[in-house]
């Protein structure tokens, strides 16, 4: 599938908020098994920047306080990160599923050696069901994130757009096998 990804600058940070928009080939349900926030889900899998995910705290039954580890990239000159986040999850009337998320402190995840904290400003993922085509799902996310760190804002500018070009590919790729 292809992916349109633009960005402008943030009102919530001295960064971009990058968007990015695709038709994927499968249903919202199965997009959102593979990319919805809950501990053991297939996104470590699939996701090259998810290493880690797990639940701090469930607050409600659409609302929690999630940990996300990423690995080292852009050939290691981006060290391996860590962000807190209150998520949501909600799905609209339409069959539109939604994850929302911006960051957060939480007593029980104190910033952990050897990643450096990142702040997710909010962000998030739509799936929206496409009228008439039960088996393509426009994916719609926001991210706008700081990455903490020393990091060079050109080095920033230069590793998100091609990152969320590789979300959508790989999220592609995860779905047919899901689907397989």
């Amino acid at each position: 599938s292809e992916v349109s990804v633009s960005w402008r600058p943030s009102a919530e940070f001295a960064g971009n908020v990058y968007r990015g928009e695709g038709i994927l080939p499968a249903s919202p349900q199965d997009v959102w098994e593979c990319i919805k926030p809950v501990a053991g889900g297939p996104r470590t899998k699939w996701d090259q920047n998810v290493k880690g995910f797990e639940v701090v705290e469930a607050v409600s039954d659409t609302v929690s306080v999630c940990r996300t580890t990423t690995p080292s990239a852009f050939m290691r000159i981006i060290s391996p990160r860590e962000f807190v986040d209150v998520v949501l999850v909600k799905q609209y009337e339409d069959g539109t599923m939604l994850s929302a998320a911006t960051n957060a402190e939480h007593p029980l995840c104190p910033p952990q050696p050897n990643f450096v904290r990142g702040f997710n400003y909010p962000c998030g993922c739509f799936c929206i069901p496409l009228p008439g085509e039960p088996d393509r799902t426009q994916l719609l996310s926001f991210f706008q994130t700081d990455l903490g760190g020393y990091l060079p804002q050109a080095v920033v500018d230069s590793f998100f757009p091609a990152s969320i070009a590789g979300f959508y590919s790989n999220l592609t790729k995860a779905v047919k096998a899901l689907k397989a």
